[in-house]
């Protein structure tokens, strides 16, 4: 599996998510630039994951059907089920079909993982999907894969 660049000019691996992306702030979706994609590339899958949650894993975002020539995510992401570009939320661990930011308990910082795929396919899915959905329709298309990881505490 090829790995695959994930950055943003709000945060660098394993530093602090400013509060503007998180729910301390205006709780928008951070700039994520990346690439570049394996040959076959025909789509791409962003998710954010909180793997610390009191509860298991916790998923923030799930964007979808990127176009396979997109370079980078604007920051603040339309809170719409599916965008100009094609590409589709699916549904968070709050039950909503947007980016929801980092909003951990107080305590010890969270990690939030920005995970980019590079999938063989567009996914024909029928929203809302879940997060399990999105793993199942993903099994055995990922041709690459790239992590961001950010923190975040209260």
């Amino acid at each position: 599996m090829t790995t695959i660049e994930i950055t943003s000019e709000a945060f660098g691996q394993g530093a602090r998510i400013p509060d503007e992306y998180t729910c301390k702030g205006t709780n928008v979706s951070p700039p994520l630039s990346f690439g570049p994609f394996p040959s076959g590339t025909q789509s791409i899958v962003v998710i954010c994951d909180d793997p610390d949650a009191p509860s298991g894993l916790f998923t923030h975002w799930i964007l979808y059907n990127v176009p396979k020539d997109a370079k980078q995510i604007q920051k603040g992401v339309p809170k719409k089920p599916v965008l100009i570009d094609g590409s589709r939320h699916g549904t968070n661990s709050y039950g909503r079909m947007e980016y929801s930011g980092p909003c951990a308990p107080p305590g010890k910082p969270h990690h939030y993982h920005f995970t980019i795929y590079a999938l063989d396919i567009m996914l024909a899915l029928r929203a809302p999907v879940t997060r399990k959905e999105m793993g199942n329709a993903m099994e055995g298309h990922i041709l690459g894969k790239g992590l961001l990881t950010g923190l975040f505490s209260r």
